[in-house]
């Protein structure tokens, strides 16, 4: 269950959380970001095999971050995260995303099983 992953979301305090879970899960972490600029020049560069996407991030769009992903690095698989359990179905059906997992439920496990 190795693989290499890119976080992004807007709350540092999120971000060391999920670091450290993921890597104490045995998932490699090359890298994290904060805006959707960044996350885009990070999985270009450092090709991650999945980044895990804030839905609200900021003040951008998770979705349209998403679409950016696919384009400019489209060996990176996306997985969309968020706080909230509202039902994404729709959005994420028609979003290039492998799907969705509620930041309660983050785990190697969890993402292993949308990355097939």
């Amino acid at each position: 269950m190795s693989f290499s992953c890119l976080l992004v979301d807007d709350s540092e305090e999120f971000l060391a959380s999920a670091c450290r879970l993921l890597d104490s899960q045995g998932v490699e972490i090359v890298g994290h970001a904060t805006t959707g600029r960044e996350a885009v020049s990070l999985a270009k560069k450092l090709t991650p095999d999945v980044a895990l996407v804030d839905i609200q991030l900021g003040d951008e769009d998770g979705f349209a971050l998403t679409r950016e992903l696919d384009a400019h690095a489209p060996s990176t698989r996306v997985v969309l995260i968020s706080s909230y359990a509202e039902d994404l179905t729709e959005l994420i059906a028609d979003s290039p995303a492998v799907g969705f997992l509620p930041k309660s439920v983050l785990g190697a496990a969890a993402i292993s099983s949308l990355l097939g």
